[in-house]
């Protein structure tokens, strides 16, 4: 028996001698060299510790630059007032055509050429290119676009493209990293890092339905259209706004979560727009003063102020100053919910809507109509 101990202690010191000269003169030979290289990619090369080399790398291939312009006609002042120039000049101004050029972000969302961008980005523009991680230059069309959620998507004739993959936005949770790309100032293609600072931000002003999620990865001019991704490298939300009092980021930014660009892309490439629920109403939040006015416990809700005379509501007898209080049994939390909630339902159908009048609760049934199109100049997004 001691013998045999004394045979095992010296082959495990000659093991340890061993592997001691491999770690510190042959690193490369560990066989656990490769062990942080991503699952399912054998030829990947191997994370370092922090590293985010993995998403970008899978992500960047399907983000494009955005090069758009279109004619302005502007008038040209008279050259000189002076009565030397009379024969050649007539001192009048001239109208004159000159070209503005944008630029944007995009990322492809199909292998067969559709692109997604900001609706800001392409808006008005008479010509279109899109550059591709590969060094190509394509002309892109519009397919259809949606100002109310500053969304669009464009078409290039082109195949077997890197298309992204979508995330569940609605799983994400603030504190998760996140890395925005897109091309900030013209400078190139360019990878921030941060990470979800909010969920669900809605009453800014910037678009009609607003969801965003609120990031402090650094979005700039630039960076409009082009993805928020996880560190899985999957589009989490289209990069849309900033917060900035001197033009450049501090970090707060807005993004479109995916779930929604799902919903909005699908209807374009479908339709060529996006089609909504509507009732011709006007509403605004219940402010604490204003649900214990009404009696209303939880301050759910949403306080109509404005009817469109024969509109849908008007139709259905809903009054200025009824508080609605649930679509189809799902409550209203606020005003926004409330335009979500309507906006989702299809042109035609009838809606049981629960709503206080005059100290009652009462339902009745709406149908509902067609949203009309309507047109957004959005301004200083990036």
């Amino acid at each position: 028996m001691r013998k045999f101990w004394l045979l095992f202690s010296q082959s495990a010191t000659i093991a340890l001698g061993i592997l001691l000269v491999i770690t510190v003169f042959k690193p490369e030979w560990r066989i656990w060299h490769n062990a942080s290289a991503p699952s399912g990619n054998p030829g990947a090369i191997a994370a370092a510790p922090n590293s985010y080399r993995y998403a970008a790398g899978k992500a960047i291939p399907s983000v494009v630059n955005v090069f758009t312009s279109k004619a302005v006609h502007t008038l040209a002042p008279p050259l000189s007032n002076s009565p030397l120039f009379n024969p050649f000049f007539d001192g009048q101004a001239k109208s004159r055509t000159q070209r503005v050029s944008n630029l944007g972000s995009g990322v492809i969302v199909s292998t067969n050429g559709y692109i997604l961008t900001n609706h800001h980005v392409v808006e008005s523009a008479d010509e279109i290119q899109v550059a591709l991680h590969d060094g190509r230059t394509l002309l892109a069309k519009v397919v259809g676009t949606d100002p109310e959620t500053d969304l669009a998507v464009l078409k290039i004739d082109a195949s077997n493209l890197p298309a992204i993959t979508f995330s569940q936005s609605d799983k994400a949770s603030i504190g998760d990293v996140v890395l925005a790309i897109g091309d900030p100032f013209g400078v190139g293609q360019t990878v921030t890092m941060g990470i979800i600072s909010a969920l669900g931000r809605s009453h800014l002003g910037i678009n009609t339905f607003e969801d965003f999620i609120q990031t402090d990865a650094a979005i700039n001019p630039g960076n409009s259209g082009g993805p928020l991704v996880d560190t899985n490298g999957n589009l989490v939300g289209i990069n849309s706004a900033i917060y900035s009092r001197t033009g450049g980021s501090q970090g707060i930014g807005f993004a479109i979560p995916a779930n929604l660009v799902s919903k909005v892309m699908d209807q374009i490439i479908a339709h060529g727009e996006v089609i909504r629920g509507w009732m011709g109403i006007e509403v605004q939040d219940l402010t604490p003063e204003l649900a214990e006015s009404f009696k209303l416990k939880n301050g759910n809700g949403a306080l109509i102020a404005g009817i469109l005379r024969g509109g849908p509501a008007d139709r259905a007898h809903i009054h200025p100053g009824d508080v609605l209080l649930s679509v189809d049994n799902q409550v209203i939390t606020d005003s926004a919910a409330l335009l979500n909630q309507i906006a989702a339902l299809k042109p035609g159908q009838n809606t049981t809507i629960t709503l206080l009048h005059r100290d009652k609760i009462l339902t009745t049934t709406v149908k509902i109509a067609r949203r009309p199109k309507l047109e957004i100049n959005t301004e200083a997004q990036p």
